[in-house]
């Protein structure tokens, strides 16, 4: 395999890059409507809803689908997450659903990528193995890959993924169980690893190495300035938000603490907003519960031109999830 091709394959694979990027982190937190009801202009998209009812994999699918085969297929999506069959769909119910949605991307990732790197089959994946099946050909050929930033990738990731895969490794043999590799690949939904994801996000954002972020490095993380174009508006109001409530002691930048307020927040339940959010919006009587008809009613909110595959979701058995 080329060095261009080995580069491409770890920047699929590798966790540190794409597939474990912290949850909050370059997304706009959509606020409750009730207490905003300014929703930015990116996110008059529904990309966002699609991905969280549906799960990124199976959003992607759903331009196969016509409007009418949407709609039933999402009538029948309605009746599993209406746990107790009373014909509303409540909150705490919706938001249930979009945890499972979660739950099962997070594990089907993992099973998607674990045949790949224990090469042994002794269903455990050590950090030789990992190490081998992501960066061998690097340290193989070094010299094969002369471009600076491959270099720079390279030797940037391979020991952050070592000092995250030890973490991840809770008995320290240095062998990841599927569990243990679950959190190494996905570490913003375990506990022990929270610490790894604000480090890793320092790291990405401080780009003058000061080990704070400060306004500039926040906002760059976000938005490119090209030379003569005026900031839009959300990034003014991006620059409010950091000087209001991201920079919590006012001394201009964040800390490791203030990262963790703002990528970890203790108050915030991203599946509850979620779901106050669709429900907000497809509410037709404003009683806080959805029916079947108001949601199909705004099929557009929930699926729209892209949706899953449902063919293969209806036959799934969600009781492992």
């Amino acid at each position: 395999m080329d060095p261009h091709s080995v580069l491409c394959l770890l920047l699929v694979l590798c966790t540190g890059e794409v597939l474990c990027k912290p949850t909050f982190r370059k997304e706009r937190i959509r606020l409750d409507p009730e207490l905003n009801n300014q929703i930015p202009e990116e996110n008059q998209s529904f990309q966002q809803d699609h991905e969280a009812f549906l799960g990124k994999d199976d959003a992607k699918t759903f331009d196969q689908l016509t409007p009418e085969e949407s709609k039933d297929r999402l009538g029948k999506i309605i009746n599993r997450i209406d746990s107790d069959s009373d014909g509303l769909i409540t909150t705490e119910e919706l938001t249930a659903w979009i945890k499972r949605v979660q739950k099962r991307y997070v594990y089907e990732n993992v099973a998607r990528v674990w045949k790949d790197y224990d090469v042994n089959k002794d269903n455990t994946i050590s950090w030789e193995e990992y190490k081998q099946a992501t960066y061998g050909y690097y340290l193989a050929n070094p010299e094969e890959f002369q471009d600076a930033a491959e270099q720079f990738s390279f030797k940037k990731m391979l020991p952050r993924d070592e000092r995250r895969f030890k973490q991840a490794d809770l008995n320290g043999d240095l062998e990841a169980n599927r569990e243990e590799f679950t959190s190494f690949l996905h570490p913003e939904e375990f506990e022990h690893m929270k610490d790894i994801v604000i480090l890793e996000t320092l790291e990405d954002i401080d780009k003058n190495g000061d080990g704070f972020v400060d306004q500039d490095e926040y906002i760059a993380d976000m938005f490119s300035h090209e030379e003569g174009q005026p900031e839009p508006n959300w990034v003014a109001t991006e620059r409010e938000q950091f000087a209001d409530f991201r920079d919590i002691n006012k001394d201009g930048k964040m800390d490791k603490e203030e990262i963790r307020h703002w990528i970890l927040p203790q108050d915030y339940d991203h599946a509850q907003a979620e779901a106050r959010h669709l429900i907000y919006e497809s509410d037709l009587d404003k009683d806080k519960v959805l029916t079947k008809e108001e949601v199909l009613q705004n099929w557009n909110m929930f699926v729209g031109s892209q949706a899953t595959n449902y063919g293969e979701d209806l036959t799934r058995n969600h009781d492992e999830l």
